[in-house]
Order: C-alpha cells, then structure tokens, then sequence
C-alpha cells in the first residue's frame, strides 16, 4: 500500500517532483564527477612516483636516504640478491641501479643531475624509461659510452642526438671522475622535472666511472599488486639485517604524495557533505510545501484511522522513491561524463608547471572508485531520508480539526 501510494502521489505534481529530482541529479553528479577527478589525480600522481624510479619498496645501505653519496652504497649484492629470490612473489620484478649526484656539461652549458646506471633489460620492464625513449634508440648492454637524457635537458643544453655529454662525479677514492657519453636516445615523460633531472648509463660505464666494482646504489621492486607492498617489505626486513640495509615501500619513499592522498580522501567526503547539504534545504524545502498543500488529505487520513507512524511512512516512502530516481539519474549522468572524458581527459597545460611541482600531470583522467560511488548514494539516500523526517513528522502531527479549518 504505502508503495502504491507514495509511486503515485510523487507524480500528483510533476512540475515539483522534477525540481527535487533536478536537485539530486546534479548533486549526485557533482559527487562522481568530481570524485573520479580527484582520484583520476591521485592515481596518476603515484603512477608517476612510482614509475619514475621508486617502485613499490626499494633496498639501500641503511644511511643511502639519508645521505646518498658513493660511500653508502650496498657492498654485497648477492646478499640482496639472495633474500630478493627467497621473499618476492613470482610475479614481481626487480633491478638494481647505481644512482649518484653528477653535473652534466656541453660546450655551452652545465648543470646538476642525477646519474643513474642500470640494467637495460631488467630496468626495461620496471620503469618508464624502458618505453619513454622516443628518439635515437634505448641504451644496449655494451654501450659503454652511450647516455639516454630526457627532451627537456637537450633542449636545455642547445644540443641533440650524437652529441657527446660529459659527466662529471665523486669516485670511491673521493676524486673527481669525469667521463664523456654520447646521446644515443632522448626521453619523454608525463613531467618536464623528470626529463630535467635524470641520465642513465649502463651498469658497467657507471661503475668503471665510479671505480665502483661491484658495488650498487639501491633495488628497486615492482610488485603485481602495491597491496602487497606492505607483507612484501617485513619479510624483505626479516631477510635483510637492519643495521645494515634499509627497505622502505612507496608510501615512505614519497612521503609527499601519501600525505596527499590522504588529504584528498578527506577532501573528497567534505565535498559530498558539502553537495549534500545544499541539496538538503532543497529537498526539505519542497516535500514541506508539498505537505502543507496537503494538509486537509492528512487530516482525512487520520479521521478515518491512519495512526501518525504510517503517515510518516507514507511521505518517507514518497521521499525515498524521489531520492532514488534522482540517485539513479545522478549516476547514469556521471558515468556518462566520466566515459566521456575517459579517452581525452581535462588538459591542464597551462597550469603545468604547478602540476608538476605536486607531482600531478599535464591530462587529467578520471579514475572510478567503487568506494566512492556506493558512499555518493549512501549519503543522499540516508542522509535525504534522515532530513524528509521533519516534514513527515508535521504531517503527523495533523489533526482533524486543524485540517477541516485549513483553506
């Protein structure tokens, strides 16, 4: 009954009915739409930290991070090594890398970088390097004299593909080393930053630089699932002595992207209490209108035997079903917006150069969480019931006698 009822008092007034479900269309809208924006943002933020050499959980010398020089590197791989083969799931992947401060110089112009030495195989399927060369060509095994710079230092140093790079460091001996590349790829990524700051050699011209031996900087680890990052790196800990290695996962690595996430998580609830209460005094405006227009029908209602409760059923239930249609248009729209921007995005390029400094990219693209979409619903469903309660109760409180006398 209170089904059959409510269904159709809702529509005893389409022009009203439309207003309060234009108000939850857009609310809800406003909530996965800006929602999937702002964790489109995030995503991509530690997308881009990971990719850009981090990983999910990285090994060095207990006092690399601390201070990066030559002298704190790890001096016995194998033992690294060893406990990387005995921890990690099959599916995970691993490169070690040399990574020093140098200053890099041409002819015309110097500047500070980071050289970095790998392993082009393993470093391939790790991170963004392995796909990020778009001129020359990605650096072989035996390019001792090979250098890979991103687009943004070539154009940096006025210089191009098949010119020579010198690069100049501290050794093992405190002395300074100096050795001269010649550019065989150049690089491209999501962060003019990133084109900026990194070189990368390989292993051998790294070490032979740096009379390093066998020595290395730091493992980085890609997992399968970053979930695992976390049961991955205690077991790497229990492998690895902690006097004298140090494993970090992601989320201490880049301490000021998690900070942001976790701002933008609460950033996110605000705004759908924000939207919500908004939309609150819309609702609450127009199902109390709609009550007082039918006070003289409550006051039949309770002359012929309807107790207050089912009244109050009654205009929740009416409540409920506008929610709901509401809800379901609200959703059918933001899934359409965000599908919609799912292959172009929102280009923020002219504001790049405060994007990059967060970390975040030149595109936005929205990224769903289910977490968020079942949150978006709870809180106008709930919430929009939980406010309807006040008009139900005028309703309620109707008497016959006032009813009859109102005109």
């Amino acid at each position: 009954m209170y089904i059959q009822m409510g269904w159709r008092n809702i529509w005893r007034n389409p022009r009203r009915t439309m207003v309060i479900m234009t108000a939850v269309i857009i609310g809800v809208w406003a909530m996965i739409v800006l929602g999937a924006l702002m964790r489109g943002i995030s995503e991509q933020m530690v997308r881009n930290g990971i990719s850009t050499l981090t990983g999910h959980i990285q090994v060095h010398q207990r006092d690399y991070r601390k201070d990066p020089v030559i002298e704190n590197s790890i001096h016995d791989p194998e033992k690294v090594t060893t406990a990387l083969t005995e921890t990690l799931p099959p599916d995970a992947r691993w490169a070690a890398r040399i990574r020093v401060d140098a200053i890099a110089s041409n002819a015309r112009h110097s500047g500070g970088v980071t050289l970095v030495g790998i392993d082009p195989g393993s470093e391939a399927a790790l991170s963004f390097i392995g796909e990020a060369v778009t001129e020359g060509r990605y650096l072989r095994a035996d390019d001792i004299h090979g250098i890979i710079a991103g687009r943004a230092l070539v154009e940096k140093f006025e210089t191009r593909l098949g010119r020579k790079l010198v690069l100049m460091s501290q050794d093992t001996e405190r002395d300074i080393a100096s050795r001269a590349f010649r550019i065989t790829g150049i690089f491209r990524t999501e962060l003019e930053a990133t084109e900026k700051q990194f070189v990368f050699v390989t292993m051998d011209a790294a070490r032979k630089m740096l009379k390093l031996g066998d020595e290395i900087s730091e493992v980085s680890i890609l997992l399968a699932d970053h979930e695992d990052s976390d049961r991955v790196a205690h077991a790497l800990r229990e492998m690895l002595p902690a006097d004298s290695y140090d494993v970090e996962t992601w989320r201490g690595l880049l301490p000021f992207i998690t900070a942001i996430l976790k701002m933008y998580d609460w950033f996110i609830y605000l705004w759908f209490l924000i939207i919500f209460i908004a939309m609150g005094f819309g609702i609450v405006n127009t199902i109390l209108m709609a009550v007082f227009e039918r006070i003289r029908e409550f006051g039949l209602l309770k002359a012929l035997g309807m107790k207050p409760r089912w009244i109050v059923q009654e205009v929740l239930t009416e409540s409920f079903f506008l929610l709901l249609l509401g809800a379901a248009a609200g959703n059918a729209l933001g899934f359409l917006t965000i599908f919609a921007l799912a292959d172009t995005g929102i280009d923020l390029s002219a504001l790049a150069a405060g994007l990059e400094f967060a970390g975040m990219s030149r595109v936005i693209y929205p990224f769903i969480l289910v977490s968020d979409i079942v949150a978006a619903n709870l809180v106008v469903l709930i919430l929009g019931l939980a406010v309807s309660a006040y008009p139900a109760v005028k309703a309620a409180r109707v008497t016959p006698v006032k009813a009859m006398a109102q005109t």
